[in-house]
């Protein structure tokens, strides 16, 4: 269990709660890729984020690269959902979400019997997300259990001592990770994650490049994301693809604008970025 605290997440934490509001916007649209009845909760639960500084009312450039950050946030719990739910279909039974911030699929995705899923963030985001899903009376469809951790540190002791099975078959999830990651970091995650991971076990991750017309590198250039940008430690140096192929898995690369286009979103998010899927051999 995780203190509680009336303090809402700060720092890296205050991005989970800007890309709840994204998910909380895609659910409300017409045709959404997918509906999180929690992600609205969350949002009112905290102050406005990044409040400091100008907002899209005042900066057209502004509002063009939320609208794109917007629909990167769609797409990207999309394709983790299906990816999730494949590896549900396929007899998967343990689930791990690195740095899960305030996603609720354990809330909202239709779980086999038996399905057990970890949730590792920092103390400060689940003592935030613990307390608002109280209030709105959230019931979790699986086995749910959240660990305190820093994805920087000794992170998979934690995941052990929660119950964790190595042994078994396991669904990864590293979604908008590695970016906040320096590289270092991103290498540390990935062996352990290499070295809990039997044969069979999946992960999924993106990372996203960072050519000059990238959307994080259109955000990096913008003084007024100074703030969020300095929170971008650029992830693993390596091709992640390459990377993991020399450690013993699978791989396929998932193209995002072509993904984008499928889904009916925006492609201007994803033209420098790809999803990856492996598998453990």
């Amino acid at each position: 269990m995780v203190a509680g605290s009336d303090a809402t997440p700060s720092g890296v934490g205050e991005t989970a709660i800007g890309a709840a509001m994204m998910r909380a916007r895609e659910s409300l649209r017409d045709h959404p890729l997918f509906d999180d009845p929690y992600a609205a909760a969350f949002v009112a639960a905290a102050p406005p984020v990044f409040e400091d500084g100008p907002t899209t009312d005042d900066d057209p450039e502004l509002a063009r690269l939320e609208a794109a950050f917007e629909a990167a946030v769609s797409v990207r719990t999309r394709f983790y959902d299906e990816y999730l739910l494949a590896a549900a279909g396929a007899g998967c039974r343990q689930v791990v979400l690195l740095g899960a911030g305030l996603d609720t699929r354990a809330f909202r995705l239709s779980w086999p019997s038996a399905t057990q899923l970890f949730e590792l963030d920092i103390a400060e985001v689940l003592a935030f997300k613990e307390r608002v899903l109280a209030q709105v009376g959230g019931e979790p469809g699986c086995r749910r259990t959240i660990v305190a951790t820093d994805l920087r540190a000794d992170w998979q002791r934690a995941l052990l001592a929660a119950g964790f099975k190595s042994t078994e078959r396991t669904a990864w999830v590293a979604e908008g990770v590695l970016p906040y990651l320096s590289n270092d970091d991103a290498h540390h995650l990935l062996v352990s994650v290499s070295e809990l991971s039997s044969s069979g076990t999946t992960l999924a991750l993106d990372q996203p490049c960072i050519p000059e017309d990238s959307l994080l590198a259109r955000a990096q250039a913008m003084p007024v994301m100074e703030d969020v940008a300095s929170m971008w430690q650029g992830g693993l140096d390596d091709n992640a693809i390459l990377w993991l192929r020399a450690r013993g898995w699978a791989v396929e690369a998932i193209d995002g604008a072509a993904l984008a286009a499928q889904y009916a979103r925006g492609i201007g998010a994803f033209s420098n970025s790809d999803f990856l899927t492996a598998t453990r051999l």
